[in-house]
């Protein structure tokens, strides 16, 4: 094999390597991008069930103790 074919063939595997960790850092950043849009939902449904427990709280207080 000479230098030509060399450099040829040690670029390609870095070629290759490199697209290799690209696909699994892509990969990885879609899966965070999920997990963060699951989090945000979560967040969203225990806000809207704070609200209305806290709306039913304020239900609960008689009429004479409301301002």
């Amino acid at each position: 094999m000479d230098k030509t074919d060399l450099k040829t063939t040690l670029l390609q595997q870095m070629q290759n390597k490199f697209q290799t960790m690209s696909d699994q850092i892509i990969g990885r950043i879609d899966d965070m991008s999920s997990h963060i849009d699951d989090l945000e939902k979560n967040i969203a449904d225990l806000m809207t069930q704070a609200r209305v427990e806290e709306l039913e709280g304020e239900n609960k207080i008689p009429a004479t103790q409301k301002s």
